[in-house]
């Protein structure tokens, strides 16, 4: 170790891996932090590629990591928020029942709100309609801390952050492979190598074949969902005032399709969720051999598929389907027609898996000597950053 202080080096350029350097600069201020993006520019993956919503961490199970880093990270994005003047607001969200088999689901959905230290209240279906007139209800609960916030504006802040510090910042620099040591970590790289006493892997959609190429043996594996969203006209917007979420089935991995008014005004519905056909694969042209073939020997794959088969082929057909699509979307809106909705931009989920096809259902850290692997770091990710980020830096090796 120098005088100047460790070198600490972060691999991956989202929100996560801004954060994670960017604490480290605030907490360690002699520290030499380097960032290392595949990319040639910043979060323009999961971080890039999102609906926008400020979580709450209202479906999480009480005192997960994900309940109490996404509270807290709420907090502290919107503080960022406000200080930096990152266009955001704190809006609410609507999750109704569109049926009375759902009331059972949607109180126990209350319940844990109220478990996770959130505003919460329920609402009759007329005061669904003075919120929300345009959206079918018999029932409903509104949760006050969830809003919305561009969060490609919060990663260029914390890329300036980053500047004004000195850190040294390296788009265009792809890890490769590394040797992690007992008192150093050298990382092979397209640019040559790079030698820290301390990394941080936040490679998302990567995140388990770098752990992979570093010597790390994961708990599990990445496999890539991908989040199709379609964008109500302009003609139909004025449907839609805020956040309004379906009561989710805790059968299914995914919340299911709901409709979010962004920061933009602009309202999406989505996203639903396919197979991706390669780790960045937006569109079903999107395919790469190496990634499928990667994804089809992974026996947790399989058994995952066994078990929501059938919800991932209604998966299937409504993203091949203008008409099933809208249809899903009519349960919450009734007078939405399929020719209100025009296709938008996908995001890609890196969602890991454990070996016996279960999900990870919460972040997942892993260190391997002086190297720390966010293995697993799906929604409310981009929420939870800046805590993440302050968790990471205070389990990092001395």
């Amino acid at each position: 170790m120098t005088a100047l202080g460790r070198r600490v080096v972060v691999v991956g350029g989202g929100i996560v891996g801004l954060a994670v350097a960017e604490r480290v600069v605030r907490d360690e201020p002699s520290s030499r932090v380097t960032v290392l993006e595949k990319e040639h520019d910043w979060a323009l993956h999961q971080t890039g590629r999102n609906s926008g919503v400020v979580h709450s961490g209202l479906y999480y199970p009480p005192g997960s990591l994900k309940a109490r880093w996404c509270a807290a990270g709420a907090r502290a994005l919107l503080d960022l928020a406000r200080e930096e003047g990152v266009p955001h607001a704190r809006t609410g969200k609507l999750v109704v029942a569109t049926s009375t088999t759902e009331l059972a689901r949607l109180g126990a959905l209350y319940d844990r709100g109220l478990a996770n230290g959130l505003t919460v209240r329920r609402l009759t279906a007329l005061e669904v309609r003075e919120l929300e007139p345009h959206v079918s209800a018999v029932a409903a609960i509104h949760v006050a801390q969830t809003g919305v916030i561009d969060y490609r504006e919060v990663s260029r802040v914390l890329v300036r952050r980053l500047q004004d510090a000195g850190a040294t910042l390296l788009p265009g620099t792809a890890v490769v492979g590394g040797h992690p040591g007992p008192d150093r970590v050298v990382l092979e790289t397209t640019r040559g190598e790079v030698v820290a006493d301390v990394a941080v892997v936040c490679a998302g959609l990567h995140a388990d074949r770098l752990a992979r190429a570093l010597g790390h043996q994961p708990s599990a594996r990445i496999v890539p969902f991908r989040g199709e969203y379609m964008e109500l006209q302009p003609s139909a917007a004025h449907l839609v005032r805020g956040l309004v979420y379906p009561v989710p089935d805790p059968a299914l991995p995914f919340l299911g399709v709901h409709l979010t008014r962004g920061i933009d005004g602009h309202v999406h519905a989505g996203p639903n969720a396919v197979l991706a056909l390669s780790r960045e694969g937006y569109t079903w042209r999107d395919a790469r051999a190496m990634d499928l073939l990667e994804t089809a020997g992974f026996a947790g794959f399989w058994r995952l598929a066994r078990r929501h088969h059938r919800s991932g082929a209604a998966e299937v057909l409504r993203s091949v389907s203008a008409r099933r699509f809208a249809d899903t979307v009519r349960r919450l809106v009734p007078e939405v027609r399929t020719e209100d909705l025009v296709p938008s931009s996908a995001g890609v989920r890196a969602q890991a898996v454990k070996p016996d096809g279960t999900l990870v259902d919460d972040f997942l850290l892993e260190r391997q000597g002086r190297v720390v692997h966010l293995l697993n770091a799906p929604s409310p990710a981009a929420t939870a950053a800046l805590e993440i980020a302050r968790q990471v830096v205070r389990q990092l090796p001395t």
